[in-house]
This record gives C-alpha cells, sequence and structure tokens, in this order.
C-alpha cells in the first residue's frame, strides 16, 4: 500500500513554556534537533535520535515529536512490528504498530504525551491502519511515577482510549506472561474485514494450530 504522510504542528503551554507537538517529522529535520538527555528509555539519548531518523525514513515509519525549542523532551513512533515478534509473521501491509512513546520526567503530567497521538491521528491517513501496541509493566516507569503496575497501566489505558485504542485479547506468551501487560488497537475508519479477521489468528494462534 502506499503510506501518504501529512504533517501536523500545534502548540501548546505547558509549565515548562509553550511547546511545539509534530509529526510525522522528516529524517532530516529529525537529525537537526537536539534530544534531551533524558530520553533514556529505551536506549542513551544520542542513540535513540539514530533510531528515531532510521523510523521515520522507513516508507510506513511515522516520528511524532514534542519540543521545546529545537530540544526534542517526547516522541511517539509508528512502523511495522518487529520482525522478531508474533506480529510480524503475516505481513500485514496496513498493521502498523505504536513501537514507543516516552516524555522526559520533567514533562510528564503536562497533558503532552495526550497530545503526541492526538496529532499523530490527525493524518486522515491513518484510518486506513489497525495501529497496535503492546503495553510490557517492564517497560514502565513505575520508579519515576510512583504508581504500581495497576495504576500505571489504567493512566496508560486513558490517554490511548483518547484516541481511540481498545484492548484485545490475545494468547501471545509474552503478553500473557503477566496479568498487567496488554495488546491496545486502534481500528481505522477504511480498516476492512480481511484486515481484522488476519488480526484475529496472529491474536489466538493457538486456536489455529
Amino acid at each position: 500500500m502506499e503510506h501518504k504522510k501529512t504533517f501536523f504542528s500545534t502548540e501548546m503551554e505547558t509549565r515548562h513554556g509553550v511547546v511545539y507537538v509534530e509529526g510525522p517529522v522528516h529524517p532530516d529535520q529529525l537529525a537537526r534537533y537536539l534530544f534531551h538527555k533524558d530520553l533514556v528509555s529505551f536506549r542513551p539519548a544520542e542513540q535513540q535520535q539514530q533510531a528515531l531518523i532510521t523510523i521515520a525514513s522507513l516508507d510506513e515509519g511515522r516520528i511524532v515529536v514534542v519540543r521545546n525549542g529545537e530540544l526534542v523532551v517526547g516522541y511517539v513512533t509508528y512502523l511495522y512490528p518487529d520482525p522478531l515478534e508474533r506480529w510480524a509473521e503475516d505481513k500485514i501491509d496496513n498493521m502498523i504498530e505504536l513501537g514507543a512513546i516516552e516524555v522526559i520526567p520533567a514533562y510528564r503530567s503536562t497533558g503532552v504525551g495526550k497530545k503526541l497521538l492526538e496529532i499523530s491521528f490527525m493524518d486522515d491517513a491513518m484510518e486506513g491502519y489497525l495501529v497496535i501496541t503492546t503495553e510490557y509493566y517492564w517497560h514502565w516507569d513505575l520508579k519515576g511515577t510512583g504508581l504500581n503496575v495497576w495504576e500505571y497501566r489504567k493512566m496508560m489505558e486513558r490517554m490511548m482510549s483518547s484516541v481511540g485504542f481498545e484492548y484485545f485479547a490475545t494468547d501471545d506468551p509474552e503478553i500473557t506472561s503477566h496479568p498487567a501487560n496488554c495488546l491496545m488497537g486502534r481500528v481505522g475508519k477504511h480498516v476492512d474485514a480481511e484486515t481484522l479477521e488476519r488480526f484475529d489468528r496472529l491474536r489466538f494462534k493457538r486456536r489455529f494450530m
């Protein structure tokens, strides 16, 4: 399928001043921005910047960022599922994964996480996608937020549901390994029944064995 991308940008007031939330950001532009040293949930900030540039260069890849001036303080990524995951076993053209969402501690509870998602789905092209996200408790910053796993999951669910994500059951061993883990998905308005049937077969592999 053709992966059309339309750029959107908005500004919002936070306790740290005005920030800009924008995307999908072109890889060249990402290379010009600075990445805050606290963007370390997945890898050191400089390596994370390189990873996001790589994702933004993919046909299907999308990066939405929140920045204060030229300094990126948060981002969300969208791309095809990791080839090592169950979700890539059937290469569904119009199924992409919200791979990561990260906001530095100083900007949490300012509404920028929700705004990253809001801007992501302003592009009508996203209505052609089934967007999935796998939530694993070991990726959550429980120490930094002071929340327990259930409070954190409730916060994540609330944020994701604000743009239409819903809970999907699955027998995936990694997700079922802990009751706080979950699979969520957003079914775009133009997603057809065949896509959902193929997704169902991925969700419940034991049923189809």
